[in-house]
């Protein structure tokens, strides 16, 4: 008998780190998540749920809870950890906002997250959009509170972040990602120093909208690295703080350097609370808008217990 020989690639794919358990979840099978994805179809409206490959799909569908992705599924960049694909983005969908506001009543939403990819084909980067997204809303659907996490408009943020505010949306959502070391590999197309003057000059126009902002863990970062994001983030008066292990969606992704356990994300948390931050959300499936209207519901308390210490104080 002829000994078959196995032949090797020149250059084997690369193996991905096994998850360990906390942070593995459960495959979505429950009728109110397919109610919710045949909504979402019927709607014609894009998820960053399904885009980004996040892990809380399943409980937050079936919550009916689900995060839309506004300005089309291609985005005009290419971040080494996103999943959303790259490349030459369709037209703006004119009935995008309208199809938004239904789903969102129909939904029954008390708060809704509104999302983007980057539009840097477009003269305002896509602002105009979630300008009218957000007056949908108010109209149709007045009672549910607006969290929008936007793009950093590069080159237009001014007049972008001023015609926004002026729409006032309840939480204002720009996502750091990383510590400034790692942007040149994990964030290429955008500048650390830029997106926090984003967030900054939501404050500056006006200060009673929640701003809120996230990083990844696991692309080796070191700590105090993280603690002057953190210390960043509070000199430029961002009342919320998110933080969440990151997980490579493609073998083609920026690799995994570790997995940050439970506990690091439990210390984390408590050294960004003691730095002012009114709300923190850190654990390893945090993301951007998981539990995104309990949380917001504590930090507006958190806010009103804040204010009234400091009228008593004056007293």
């Amino acid at each position: 008998m002829n000994e078959v020989t196995r032949i090797e690639p020149d250059n084997p794919r690369p193996e991905r780190q096994r998850k360990p358990d906390w942070i593995r979840v459960k495959a979505p099978t429950s009728a109110a998540f397919a109610e919710t994805k045949r909504l979402m179809r019927s709607k014609n409206l894009v998820t960053v749920c399904e885009e980004a490959a996040c892990p809380n799909i399943g409980e937050c569908w079936t919550k009916k809870h689900a995060t839309v992705m506004i300005l089309g599924d291609t985005c005009t960049r290419a971040c080494a950890f996103c999943n959303v694909k790259t490349g030459m983005p369709r037209a703006v969908d004119k009935l995008e906002p309208q199809h938004v506001a239904e789903a969102a009543a129909q939904m029954g939403l008390s708060h809704i997250v509104i999302t983007s990819v980057d539009r840097d084909d477009l003269p305002d980067g896509g602002a105009s959009q979630f300008v009218e997204v957000i007056r949908a809303l108010r109209d149709m659907t007045p009672q549910t509170t607006i969290e929008i996490l936007t793009p950093d408009f590069r080159n237009k943020a001014d007049s972008a972040i001023e015609s926004i505010v002026q729409a006032r949306p309840d939480v204002y959502n720009h996502n750091l990602e990383t510590v400034p070391r790692l942007y040149p590999t994990i964030r290429p197309g955008a500048r650390y120093y830029a997106s926090l003057r984003l967030l900054e000059s939501v404050k500056r126009h006006d200060p009673s909208i929640f701003t809120k902002s996230g990083i990844m863990l696991g692309l080796g970062e070191e700590r105090l690295e993280v603690h002057q994001v953190m210390d960043d983030m509070r000199s430029a008066n961002i009342d919320f703080l998110t933080m969440g292990q990151y997980l490579q969606p493609t073998p083609r992704h920026t690799k995994i350097i570790d997995f940050v356990t439970p506990q690091a994300f439990d210390a984390y948390a408590a050294i960004a609370r003691a730095k002012g931050f009114l709300q923190v959300a850190s654990s390893p499936l945090t993301r951007s808008s998981y539990h995104a209207g309990e949380d917001f519901e504590q930090m507006r308390a958190a806010r009103q217990a804040k204010l009234a210490r400091e009228s008593n104080a004056k007293a």
